[in-house]
């Protein structure tokens, strides 16, 4: 029996793959609302959506692209406190880093921002804003007294 899979199945494949199974496990995937029949309306309807997701993903990935080219052009700057030989106090966080972008009107969430290391010296650092899977952003991250 072939079928369309509509969510992902444990160790059988993801939504909108193609399988060929047993009949007994095809039908119980199709009752339990796993799966469909695949016939030419179903492979019809999946070729589709799966162009209909291919578009707005490419459009994902040209946004991305163009907030990207603004970002890098950005340089973030903190004042931190410094104790004897120009040493901070403390270090920046990602948190901090998305307040300081969300005050220049860029919506980012701290779970997109990978940093390497620690921003802990005086000085500038590059840290990444991961947009999309394609898409990383490099920032410029500049500490001073």
């Amino acid at each position: 029996m072939k079928i369309i899979l509509l969510k992902d199945v444990k160790k059988q494949g993801k939504s909108g793959d193609i399988l060929n199974v047993k009949d007994g496990y095809g039908s119980f995937l199709i009752n339990k609302g796993d799966a469909v029949l695949a016939t030419q309306n179903s492979c019809d309807r999946l070729d589709r959506e799966n162009k209909e997701k291919e578009i707005k993903e490419n459009n994902l990935i040209k946004e991305c692209e163009e907030l990207k080219k603004k970002l890098e052009k950005l340089t973030i700057g903190f004042k931190v406190k410094t104790g004897e030989q120009d040493r901070v106090f403390g270090s920046i966080s990602p948190k901090q880093i998305v307040e300081e972008l969300k005050n220049k009107g860029y919506s980012i969430d701290k779970k997109q921002i990978r940093i390497n290391g620690t921003i802990s010296s005086l000085g500038f650092h590059n840290v990444e804003i991961e947009l999309h899977k394609k898409v990383i952003a490099n920032i410029k991250i500049e500490l001073k007294k």
